[in-house]
């Protein structure tokens, strides 16, 4: 099983007065690895996914378990991993933690591929399903084909 990861450095953007990461950026950063993990892990950026093969990724379902606080400056680490895959459907874990390896959140989302025009689920294209089964988690892949 392979894991994407990618590091990020928490700015002021970020964060509420208290100097802490407000909890709805934790999203946005669940969607910049998602965005990464497309580009750099699978080589299908958003760009070419959205204006050339006029496909969408929507996330249907996102749930937060929120470990530690994390702080203006410092640097996390993301790390995405494939738990399940559908017809149309991919469903990811995507953990955070500081550079002390301490947790700071596990992200579960799961996102379906649709038809821009239509806004109906696609079948996941068979190159991306390749791609994707690579990250597959090792409970999740285990077993007869």
């Amino acid at each position: 099983m392979k894991r994407h990861e990618m590091g990020l450095e928490i700015g002021f953007k970020h964060c509420d007065p208290a100097g802490i990461v407000f909890y709805p950026r934790y999203a946005e950063m669940v969607n910049d690895t998602v965005e990464h993990w497309f580009k750099h892990g699978l080589g299908v950026d958003f760009d070419c996914l959205h204006r050339v093969r006029r496909i969408a990724i929507p996330t249907v379902k996102l749930d937060f378990e929120f470990k530690a606080p994390s702080r203006l400056g410092e640097a996390l680490i993301s790390t995405l991993i494939v738990v399940a895959t559908g017809r149309s459907s991919v469903a990811l874990e995507v953990d955070f933690a500081g550079q002390d390896k301490r947790p700071r959140l596990r992200a579960e989302v799961t996102f379906v591929f649709v038809d821009m025009e239509s806004m109906k689920s696609l079948e996941i294209p068979s190159d991306l399903k390749r791609s994707i089964e690579g990250y597959r988690s090792a409970a999740e892949s285990c077993g007869p084909d």
